[in-house]
């Protein structure tokens, strides 16, 4: 079968048309395929459909995105030098509810952990537990045993029957406080007695965050609000104590002292809150 010159020229002309062509697709619609009839003949000839396949900038392979894309689709681990994954979130600032598996942690939240209100029955159970906690008659005897060698209370002497009446006074302050700081007056004003952990920043400022606790708290429906708990309850818990000290320890000074060291206390104590899951993660690896 032989083509004309003209017929050759007109096909290779289309045929670069369609190669060389910058915007051309492999479509199922396109167009029809070129039919040419030769000299001498009635048969006609089809000159097969051809078309260039464009691939979208998006899929090249020195696309941006495209090798992570593959990662992910192919369930391969990222590149060297690539995002690496985040650590958990409750690693940081993850509270227990015992510290040590010993002292009482019950009051502290992890950091964002979300928790329903308080009621008035988990209050009472939260006072009760830092006071009545097996624990707290193990601290109470070492608070004893120091404020009696530093003769804080010569009244009450020395030797066992002094270790005595320190030992009681000091488990009475303990409840006393607790009654009034955790329960009667967080009930009253409806404010939050839990200590919430910030668990990230720099070291400065999460400690004077945890001792600014003192004068700051949640009410119970999440708002911002001045510690009256802390204060009035401390307060309360001081002037009560004067029933039960001898009278030389009953005056508005002594009073003041003893009002001032419990706020100074409870906020070391919200310091040692803020800082233990770093150390537990540190050191102790406790879980719970």
């Amino acid at each position: 079968m032989r083509f004309s010159r003209r017929q050759f020229f007109l096909v290779f002309v289309l045929l670069m048309g369609s190669i060389c062509s910058p915007g051309a697709r492999a479509s199922a619609d396109g167009p029809p395929p070129l039919t040419l009839e030769t000299q001498g003949t009635s048969q006609p000839v089809t000159v097969a459909r051809l078309t260039s396949i464009s691939t979208p900038d998006s899929e090249l392979p020195d696309a941006p995105g495209v090798d992570e894309q593959v990662q992910v689709a192919s369930g391969a681990p990222p590149a060297e030098g690539g995002t690496k994954p985040t650590a958990d979130p409750l690693a940081q600032g993850r509270q227990t509810k015992r510290i040590l598996y010993i002292i009482p942690n019950f009051r502290a939240v992890s950091a964002d952990q979300h928790l329903p209100p308080q009621t008035v029955k988990d209050k009472f159970k939260t006072g009760m537990l830092d006071s009545v906690d097996y624990s707290s008659f193990i601290f109470v005897g070492v608070q004893a045993g120091a404020a009696m060698a530093t003769n804080s209370y010569r009244e009450f002497g020395q030797g066992a029957k002094g270790y005595g009446r320190y030992y009681w006074h000091t488990l009475a302050d303990t409840i006393n406080e607790n009654t009034w700081v955790e329960f009667i007056v967080p009930s009253i004003l409806h404010q939050d007695t839990r200590y919430y952990t910030l668990g990230k920043g720099e070291f400065g400022k999460r400690v004077g965050y945890a001792f600014s606790r003192v004068l700051i708290t949640r009410t119970d429906s999440g708002h911002r609000a001045i510690n009256y708990s802390e204060i009035v309850g401390a307060g309360a818990a001081s002037g009560i104590s004067n029933l039960y000290y001898p009278s030389q320890e009953r005056t508005l000074t002594k009073t003041y002292q003893r009002w001032i060291t419990n706020l100074a206390i409870d906020g070391g104590v919200f310091v040692f809150k803020e800082v233990w899951p770093d150390i537990n993660n540190a050191v102790f690896h406790q879980k719970d």
